[in-house]
């Protein structure tokens, strides 16, 4: 855990909205799957999912 206020975030736009939420700039690339998503056809865990690039909006600290 690092100090407080020591996480840079980004804007990552919803889907079917003008809404946005903030993410941690470590995941404004990927995305966690879900539970469907969660393993490769060969049976290992996947831990990441490509992000739209679409999706980025800025950065706000």
């Amino acid at each position: 855990m690092g100090k407080t206020g020591s996480v840079t975030w980004v804007k990552i736009k919803k889907r079917n909205s003008n809404e946005y939420r903030l993410v941690p700039t470590k995941w404004q690339n990927y995305k966690k799957p879900g539970p469907n998503q969660k393993f490769m056809a060969n049976g290992k865990k996947r831990r990441r999912i490509k992000r739209s690039s679409k999706s980025i909006l800025g950065v706000k600290s």
